[in-house]
Protein backbone atom coordinates (compact mmCIF):
# COMPACT_ATOMS: atom_id res chain seq x y z
CA UNK A 1 0.00 0.00 0.00
CA UNK A 2 1.06 3.68 -0.73
CA UNK A 3 -0.85 5.48 1.44
CA UNK A 4 1.53 6.33 3.99
CA UNK A 5 4.08 7.68 0.92
CA UNK A 6 1.23 9.62 -0.27
CA UNK A 7 0.24 10.88 2.70
CA UNK A 8 3.86 12.59 2.97
CA UNK A 9 3.88 14.19 0.30
CA UNK A 10 1.00 16.29 2.12
CA UNK A 11 3.44 16.28 4.97
CA UNK A 12 6.15 17.77 3.90
CA UNK A 13 4.38 20.19 1.37
CA UNK A 14 2.43 21.49 4.80
CA UNK A 15 5.99 21.38 6.61
CA UNK A 16 7.60 23.57 3.58
CA UNK A 17 4.59 26.44 3.48
CA UNK A 18 5.35 27.35 6.83
CA UNK A 19 9.08 27.49 6.18
CA UNK A 20 8.79 29.49 3.76
CA UNK A 21 6.43 32.06 5.73
CA UNK A 22 9.37 32.47 7.77
CA UNK A 23 12.36 32.17 5.19
CA UNK A 24 10.65 34.53 2.23
CA UNK A 25 7.71 36.67 3.56
CA UNK A 26 10.07 39.70 3.59
CA UNK A 27 11.41 39.24 -0.04
CA UNK A 28 8.04 38.72 -1.24
CA UNK A 29 6.90 42.19 0.32
CA UNK A 30 10.01 43.54 -1.39
CA UNK A 31 8.67 41.52 -5.03
CA UNK A 32 5.02 43.11 -4.50
CA UNK A 33 6.54 46.60 -4.25
CA UNK A 34 9.00 46.39 -7.23
CA UNK A 35 5.63 44.95 -9.28
CA UNK A 36 3.15 47.70 -8.04
CA UNK A 37 5.86 50.48 -8.72
CA UNK A 38 5.92 49.16 -12.48
CA UNK A 39 2.59 48.68 -12.78
CA UNK A 40 1.48 52.01 -11.57
CA UNK A 41 3.45 54.00 -13.56
CA UNK A 42 2.37 52.63 -16.44
CA UNK A 43 4.18 49.42 -17.15
CA UNK A 44 3.73 46.28 -17.44
CA UNK A 45 4.62 42.59 -15.90
CA UNK A 46 6.47 39.89 -18.12
CA UNK A 47 6.71 36.47 -16.72
CA UNK A 48 8.56 33.16 -17.82
CA UNK A 49 9.12 29.78 -16.35
CA UNK A 50 11.89 28.04 -16.97
CA UNK A 51 10.34 24.45 -17.34
CA UNK A 52 7.47 23.03 -15.50
CA UNK A 53 7.28 26.81 -14.19
CA UNK A 54 6.00 27.84 -17.39
CA UNK A 55 2.76 26.78 -16.42
CA UNK A 56 2.85 28.84 -13.13
CA UNK A 57 3.53 31.61 -15.47
CA UNK A 58 1.01 31.50 -17.60
CA UNK A 59 -1.53 31.15 -14.35
CA UNK A 60 0.46 34.27 -12.31
CA UNK A 61 -0.34 35.94 -15.71
CA UNK A 62 -4.35 34.91 -15.76
CA UNK A 63 -4.91 36.15 -11.91
CA UNK A 64 -3.30 39.60 -12.68
CA UNK A 65 -4.82 40.10 -16.06
CA UNK A 66 -8.28 38.45 -15.07
CA UNK A 67 -8.68 38.49 -11.56
CA UNK A 68 -7.20 36.61 -7.98
CA UNK A 69 -9.88 36.54 -5.39
CA UNK A 70 -11.92 40.05 -6.07
CA UNK A 71 -12.78 41.70 -8.78
CA UNK A 72 -10.54 44.97 -9.76
CA UNK A 73 -9.50 46.67 -13.09
CA UNK A 74 -7.04 44.44 -15.47
CA UNK A 75 -3.11 44.76 -14.89
CA UNK A 76 -0.72 44.71 -17.60
CA UNK A 77 1.14 41.29 -18.13
CA UNK A 78 2.23 38.67 -20.49
CA UNK A 79 3.91 35.07 -20.07
CA UNK A 80 6.53 35.00 -22.67
CA UNK A 81 7.29 31.74 -24.69
CA UNK A 82 3.61 30.50 -25.36
CA UNK A 83 2.46 31.53 -28.89
CA UNK A 84 3.51 28.18 -30.70
CA UNK A 85 3.20 30.86 -34.35
CA UNK A 86 5.83 32.52 -33.21
CA UNK A 87 8.00 29.56 -31.54
CA UNK A 88 7.74 28.04 -35.33
CA UNK A 89 8.66 31.11 -37.00
CA UNK A 90 11.94 31.86 -34.56
CA UNK A 91 12.74 28.29 -35.04
CA UNK A 92 12.90 28.42 -38.73
CA UNK A 93 15.66 31.08 -38.46
CA UNK A 94 18.30 28.23 -37.14
CA UNK A 95 20.40 28.17 -34.04
CA UNK A 96 21.17 31.88 -34.13
CA UNK A 97 17.36 32.79 -33.62
CA UNK A 98 16.86 30.41 -30.73
CA UNK A 99 14.74 30.94 -27.32
CA UNK A 100 11.86 32.48 -28.80
CA UNK A 101 10.77 33.78 -25.78
CA UNK A 102 13.92 35.79 -24.98
CA UNK A 103 13.15 37.87 -28.09
CA UNK A 104 10.16 38.09 -27.55
CA UNK A 105 11.28 40.13 -24.07
CA UNK A 106 13.73 42.47 -26.40
CA UNK A 107 10.91 43.13 -28.36
CA UNK A 108 8.12 43.99 -25.76
CA UNK A 109 10.57 44.81 -22.48
CA UNK A 110 10.72 48.61 -21.86
CA UNK A 111 12.04 50.82 -19.32
CA UNK A 112 9.92 50.50 -16.65
CA UNK A 113 8.76 47.26 -17.42
CA UNK A 114 9.11 44.02 -14.72
CA UNK A 115 10.25 40.67 -15.59
CA UNK A 116 9.61 37.35 -12.99
CA UNK A 117 11.36 34.74 -13.79
CA UNK A 118 10.49 31.37 -12.25
CA UNK A 119 12.75 28.34 -12.09
CA UNK A 120 12.06 25.39 -10.25
CA UNK A 121 15.35 23.41 -10.63
CA UNK A 122 18.32 24.53 -10.82
CA UNK A 123 18.65 27.95 -13.05
CA UNK A 124 20.45 27.36 -16.05
CA UNK A 125 21.83 29.88 -19.07
CA UNK A 126 18.07 30.12 -20.55
CA UNK A 127 17.41 31.79 -16.74
CA UNK A 128 20.64 34.27 -16.64
CA UNK A 129 20.12 35.39 -20.40
CA UNK A 130 16.35 36.06 -19.74
CA UNK A 131 17.76 38.52 -16.58
CA UNK A 132 21.17 39.89 -18.47
CA UNK A 133 18.11 40.80 -21.33
CA UNK A 134 15.81 42.81 -18.63
CA UNK A 135 18.96 44.46 -17.66
CA UNK A 136 19.53 45.61 -21.06
CA UNK A 137 15.76 46.73 -21.32
CA UNK A 138 16.18 48.59 -17.93
CA UNK A 139 13.60 46.57 -16.82
CA UNK A 140 13.45 45.08 -12.70
CA UNK A 141 13.99 41.71 -12.15
CA UNK A 142 11.64 39.06 -9.49
CA UNK A 143 13.36 36.32 -9.61
CA UNK A 144 11.74 32.91 -8.13
CA UNK A 145 14.32 29.66 -7.50
CA UNK A 146 14.73 27.22 -5.41
CA UNK A 147 17.33 27.12 -2.03
CA UNK A 148 20.30 27.30 -4.57
CA UNK A 149 19.70 30.36 -6.83
CA UNK A 150 23.40 29.87 -7.82
CA UNK A 151 24.54 32.18 -10.56
CA UNK A 152 21.44 34.71 -10.62
CA UNK A 153 22.73 35.58 -6.77
CA UNK A 154 25.50 37.57 -9.05
CA UNK A 155 22.93 38.06 -11.88
CA UNK A 156 20.41 40.45 -9.91
CA UNK A 157 20.86 44.06 -9.07
CA UNK A 158 20.73 45.75 -5.88
CA UNK A 159 17.11 47.04 -7.25
CA UNK A 160 15.88 43.40 -8.13
CA UNK A 161 14.33 40.67 -6.05
CA UNK A 162 15.01 37.43 -5.21
CA UNK A 163 12.41 34.75 -3.81
CA UNK A 164 14.48 31.29 -3.04
CA UNK A 165 12.28 29.14 -1.32
CA UNK A 166 14.57 26.78 1.22
CA UNK A 167 13.91 23.08 -0.75
CA UNK A 168 16.09 22.20 -3.65
CA UNK A 169 13.42 19.78 -4.66
CA UNK A 170 11.80 20.51 -7.87
CA UNK A 171 8.52 19.05 -7.01
CA UNK A 172 8.03 21.45 -3.61
CA UNK A 173 9.09 24.28 -5.31
CA UNK A 174 6.80 24.40 -7.58
CA UNK A 175 4.58 24.33 -4.79
CA UNK A 176 6.12 26.60 -2.55
CA UNK A 177 6.16 29.02 -5.64
CA UNK A 178 2.41 29.13 -6.49
CA UNK A 179 1.47 29.44 -2.82
CA UNK A 180 4.23 32.98 -3.10
CA UNK A 181 2.41 33.96 -6.32
CA UNK A 182 -0.88 34.03 -4.74
CA UNK A 183 0.18 35.76 -2.01
CA UNK A 184 1.46 38.39 -4.50
CA UNK A 185 -1.61 38.57 -5.97
CA UNK A 186 -3.32 39.39 -3.14
CA UNK A 187 -0.90 41.88 -1.62
CA UNK A 188 -1.51 43.43 -4.86
CA UNK A 189 -5.04 43.36 -4.57
CA UNK A 190 -4.66 44.73 -0.77
CA UNK A 191 -2.52 47.58 -2.00
CA UNK A 192 -4.74 48.44 -5.18
CA UNK A 193 -8.29 47.89 -3.45
CA UNK A 194 -7.62 47.99 0.17
CA UNK A 195 -8.07 45.26 2.43
CA UNK A 196 -10.97 42.80 2.34
CA UNK A 197 -12.81 42.01 5.56
CA UNK A 198 -13.87 38.85 4.54
CA UNK A 199 -10.08 37.58 3.68
CA UNK A 200 -9.19 35.16 6.48
CA UNK A 201 -6.27 36.57 8.03
CA UNK A 202 -3.10 34.77 10.50
CA UNK A 203 -1.20 35.95 12.92
CA UNK A 204 2.62 35.21 11.85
Amino acid sequence: MLVHRIQQHFVDGADLQYQCAQAVGAALDAAVGVLLSGLTAGGKVLVWGSGVSAALAQAFVAQLVGRFERERPELAALALGTNPAISTAVAAGGEAASWPWLRQLRALGLPGDVLVVLAAGAPGPDTLAAIATAHEREMAVVAFTGARPGDVLDALKDTDVLVAVPTERPARVVEAHLVALHAVCDALDVQLLGDDAETETVEP
